[in-house]
């Protein structure tokens, strides 16, 4: 099963949540793992329960999907940032980029760049 970390920054957890609804048909193919707070969002707009979360980004659960993708066990990131007005207690998005650039992992912190990766999800699961 291909293995997707879906986080965002607080104000971009609306349009994760609006992107995953569009994509729902292909995410509910795939074991997704969040933050708390993104997940919690996901569970209730979005209707899928079998997301995996981890503790908050300010609680480390950026951090503890960054040790997934070390151990080989996350396919794809969408990390939508807000590049303009996040706030200090929210996840930073360099430790994650630097990880998934060490283990050839493809990251996405926007939606131009999501829609590519879960096109190429979708023609994986096509396969």
């Amino acid at each position: 099963m291909i293995k997707v970390a879906l986080i965002a920054h607080d104000k971009k957890k609306i349009d994760l949540a609006m992107f995953v609804r569009e994509w729902k048909d292909v995410f509910c193919k795939c074991e997704l793992f969040c933050t708390k707070t993104t997940g919690s969002i996901l569970k209730e707009k979005i209707g899928l329960e079998t997301i995996r979360t981890f503790e908050s980004g300010p609680y480390g659960g950026d951090l503890q999907i960054g040790a997934m993708i070390v151990s080989g066990e996350i396919d794809f990131v969408i990390f939508l940032r807000d590049p303009l007005t996040a706030q200090p207690h929210e996840p930073d998005v360099s430790a994650l980029l630097r990880v998934c650039d060490v283990h050839n992992i493809p990251l996405a912190t926007n939606l131009a760049t999501s829609q590519a990766i879960v096109l190429e999800i979708q023609k994986k699961l096509n396969q």
